[in-house]
């Protein structure tokens, strides 16, 4: 695995990159103060070509069942590129372009591009998924770490959203297919949000981010005592099976996250 990391900077803002670590964006940093999770596991790294977890690792394409790895037994979780090493296409100052081939075990030849553009007030990744020769169903979503607590003390943040429905969850993490009404936290649940995931975390008196995607899909993840996880993504855990997006040689999949935030 490359330990090459890209540092990209506009104002008081930086993000570092970690191409080789599942092409990661392996931190965030306002006015010097580290927003995202630290640790090689951590950050934020991108979900593709799925999201949260397959039950069993099985999913069903073109009449064929295919078996990923269980590396959440007894589910496959979070896609295949995490683990794996992404090469840069190209990197500027604001700017870097990162691409995946998608390789054994994913059993159909494609490719993962991923645009992370910075700004003084804003993070965007946007990804997309292209087949070369065989149609398959995919998904994409982002898995970010925040911060709980932001160095130099300060309360614990705190996470604000509308959703229309959360999705029921059973005893195996993932949905059954009904939908209730939003429930309280603490969550390791997926909601809809059918105009758009818009989701504010807020650190009082610190800072004020918002992670926004036209996609209607948001799991979010509070139940550990270091960072918080709102992660946009194209489907709900288990999508391969129940919400397949199909992605042809002529017709990527496509989304993209926006973070932004201002000073309290």
């Amino acid at each position: 695995m490359s330990s090459e990391e890209i540092t990209l900077a506009a104002g008081d803002a930086e993000a570092v990159l970690a191409p080789g670590n599942g092409g990661r964006v392996a931190g965030l940093r306002v006015g010097g103060v580290e927003l995202l999770r630290q640790g090689e596991r951590f950050g934020c790294f991108p979900m593709v070509p799925w999201c949260g977890r397959i039950r069993d690792g099985r999913f069903l394409s073109g009449g064929t069942v295919r078996q990923m790895p269980l590396n959440a037994p007894p589910n496959a979780i979070h896609g295949t590129t995490r683990d794996g090493s992404w090469r840069v296409a190209s990197r500027g100052d604001t700017e870097a372009v990162l691409t995946y081939d998608l390789v054994d075990p994913w059993p159909y030849p494609g490719r993962v591009t991923q645009v992370v553009t910075l700004t003084p007030d804003t993070l965007t990744l946007a990804m997309s998924v292209e087949a070369h020769d065989s149609s398959f169903p995919a998904q994409i979503g982002w898995h970010p770490w925040f911060n709980r607590n932001l160095a130099g003390g300060g309360e614990d943040v705190r996470i604000d959203f509308a959703p229309a429905w959360q999705e029921e969850r059973g005893a195996d993490h993932l949905p059954t297919g009904s939908r209730l009404a939003p429930k309280p936290g603490p969550w390791d649940d997926c909601f809809g949000m059918p105009d758009g995931v818009d989701v504010t975390l807020t650190w009082p008196g610190r800072l004020e981010l918002t992670v926004a995607s036209r996609e209607e899909w948001v799991v979010v993840y509070d139940e550990q005592a270091e960072a918080v996880c709102v992660e946009p993504q194209t489907g709900p855990p288990n999508g391969l099976n129940t919400h397949p997006r199909l992605v042809t040689p002529i017709d990527p999949l496509e989304a993209t996250t926006t973070w932004t935030w201002r000073r309290l």
